[in-house]
């Protein structure tokens, strides 16, 4: 074989051995063909990521209209921020935090259709994914008081949301026993 042809080959094998490694199986799913599911991952949620612009129109584009947007503006930590909310017919489905730069900081995700690379997504129970909380979970506060909150198997950038019933106080972290049938409630992807 003729070493040009070799030498030219070969860059496009080592790029096309790199996209191989985020092929997910569950794309061959019949439930995937028709539609243009999103998916949450270590990147952000579909093309939607940390250099995304807090823009209408960027967002939109990349939701593909699936949602319509509702822009706030709110205070955390004593600073003005803006946030975007996607809706389906009145429901919150995904909240988008802005930064400083007007970029994408923190995406929330409520929306059942969307999973992590793993199948993981709203409903899933605690079970499937932890044998325990020790050292990954810890209760949540704020708007997510009564809740516990853990670090993803999969990623350092995603959280899981777990909810469930729950008779002690909102400080305390229920049992490993109470958790395992607590399900996701919510999935928070944070930039760092």
């Amino acid at each position: 074989m003729n070493i040009r042809i070799v030498l030219l080959l070969v860059p496009f094998f080592i790029t096309g051995c790199s996209t191989v490694s985020n092929f997910s199986w569950s794309n061959l799913s019949p439930t995937n063909w028709f539609s243009s599911s999103l998916e949450l991952n270590n990147a952000g949620l579909g093309a939607i990521s940390s250099v995304t612009p807090m823009e209408e129109k960027a967002l939109n584009q990349t939701l593909n209209g699936d949602y319509r947007l509702r822009k706030g503006m709110g205070m955390s930590n004593g600073q003005v921020i803006s946030y975007y909310e996607a809706l389906d017919d009145d429901k919150v489905m995904l909240v988008f935090h802005g930064n400083s730069s007007n970029r994408v900081e923190r995406i929330e995700v409520m929306d059942k259709s969307i999973e992590t690379p793993n199948g993981s997504h709203i409903g899933t129970p605690f079970s499937d994914l932890y044998q325990k909380a020790f050292d990954v979970c810890r209760v949540g506060a704020g708007d997510d008081s009564g809740k516990v909150l853990c670090r993803s198997p999969e990623s350092t950038r995603i959280t899981y949301v777990f909810t469930g019933e729950w008779m002690g106080p909102t400080e305390i972290m229920p049992s490993d026993d109470k958790l395992k049938v607590w399900t996701i409630s919510k999935m928070i992807w944070q930039s760092k």
